[in-house]
């Protein structure tokens, strides 16, 4: 599964809430009628508590599954309407909530240097001398730059800046990813 949006805030009292996008093709992911697969993440922070229940005394259930009704942009996000959500209680509700797609749904890039997440994940690292240094665990995406998330050899994560200098070959063929680290990186 992929990752393409999380929702926030709700925005008004209509149902409607604010999503954080988190792919390079939105107008494409978030058209009215598509479906997202859903996940609460464990370390939500925000602690919404229990949706008013449309049967009282039966508690709100995040669905497996929200359909986009419609959506409309401001500022860089998206203030969306899903199906059956129709108040702020049960916009409230869905708030950190990650919407996913299934990645077999997802067309590989044009573009020879681009990549998506899922073709990265679980690929080996190996520095320019061939020294196996681990697996690519998942993709962080920082303002700053993508991180490659390392899944240590010996134990333990580090992070590596997804740029040519530091990631000169992606090699998905072969399975790796060839990087040339500065002294030091992955002791941090």
């Amino acid at each position: 599964m992929l990752v393409v949006g999380q929702i926030g805030k709700p925005h008004g009292i209509r149902g409607e809430v604010l999503v954080t996008v988190r792919t390079d093709d939105p107008e494409a992911r978030f058209a009215a009628g598509s479906a997202f697969t859903t996940e609460v993440p464990r370390d939500r922070r925000v602690s919404a508590g229990p949706a008013a229940a449309a049967v009282p005394g039966v508690a709100y259930q995040v669905p497996a599954k929200l359909v986009l009704e419609q959506i409309r942009w401001h500022q860089g996000k998206g203030i969306a309407q899903f199906e059956g959500v129709i108040d702020r209680n049960t916009a409230e509700a869905l708030r950190g909530v990650l919407l996913q797609v299934d990645s077999s749904e997802i067309a590989d890039p044009d573009d020879p240097d681009e990549f998506n997440d899922h073709q990265l994940a679980g690929l080996s690292v190996e520095s320019v001398d061939g020294t196996v240094l681990g697996t690519v665990d998942r993709i962080d995406h920082a303002p700053s730059s993508d991180l490659l998330v390392l899944k240590k050899a010996a134990g333990g994560t580090a992070l590596i800046p997804f740029v040519s200098q530091m990631v000169p070959t992606v090699d998905l063929a072969g399975g790796r990813v060839i990087v040339d680290l500065p002294e030091g990186l992955l002791d941090l």
